[in-house]
């Protein structure tokens, strides 16, 4: 992967950033996402935001060999703290961490929230937690996707803010699009998942040891949604 040729799941979350935007990539690594969507022409600016010093390196690095300087700045900070007002962000992407994380930055962050961003999110798990953070915090999710890539599952989850929004329990943990849509890599991801899960509920009836009744419950309700979805 370089700026040239993205992973699929870098060219799924770049479908999903609205042409002519204003992007902030967090945690933006080697700085590929925008430097790829500059060279397309698909995008008017973008910071990329980095927190650690190698990565912050690598794409001040990307975007000097480009000879992109003067349209993407890189800046290292935490989180959303790499956005400032002037830079007028209209899209906003978060990828490649787990989905607390990405809860955890925008809740830090959102003070440098307009409001009027697209949200791009690619959590690696923790999915629920996330979409539960942009429910209580007004995001309606437009559109997901499930892909698998080096015999991981990934998912995109696409935002934006609009008034009060309200999701089942169901569709915070599958995600509402993804439980109506079924694809077959959904089907995939759930069946192992339906496996694990029933697996550790054995584990935990052999266990010696007494099990949180709360964890056992947990455990039990999300096999039950599980065995629904799939049917």
């Amino acid at each position: 992967m370089n700026e040239q040729t993205l992973s699929m799941r870098l060219e799924r979350v770049a479908a999903q950033v609205p042409a002519g935007a204003r992007l902030a990539d967090i945690g933006s690594d080697h700085g590929y996402l925008p430097v790829a969507l500059m060279r397309r022409g698909a995008i008017e600016a973008a910071v990329a935001g980095e927190m650690a010093l190698t990565p912050f390196r690598s794409a001040e690095r990307t975007v000097r060999e480009n000879d992109l300087g003067q349209l993407i700045t890189v800046r290292l900070a935490n989180g959303l703290m790499a956005i400032e007002p002037q830079d007028g962000i209209t899209a906003i992407s978060v990828c490649g961490m787990g989905g607390e994380t990405i809860r955890d930055i925008l809740e830090a962050g959102k003070a440098r929230l307009s409001g009027r961003e697209r949200l791009i999110l690619q959590p690696n798990g923790g999915e629920q937690p996330l979409r539960q953070w942009l429910m209580d915090n007004d995001y309606r999710i437009l559109c997901e996707e499930l892909l698998r890539e080096n015999r991981f599952d990934y998912e995109i989850i696409v935002a934006e803010r609009d008034g009060p929004v309200a999701y089942t329990p169901e569709e915070l943990y599958f995600g509402p699009f993804q439980m109506q849509a079924r694809s077959p890599a959904f089907v995939s991801k759930w069946q192992h998942r339906l496996r694990h899960k029933q697996q550790t509920l054995s584990h935990f009836g052999r266990a010696r040891h007494v099990v949180c009744e709360q964890k056992v419950q947990n455990l039990v309700r999300q096999v039950r949604w599980i065995t629904d979805v799939l049917k």
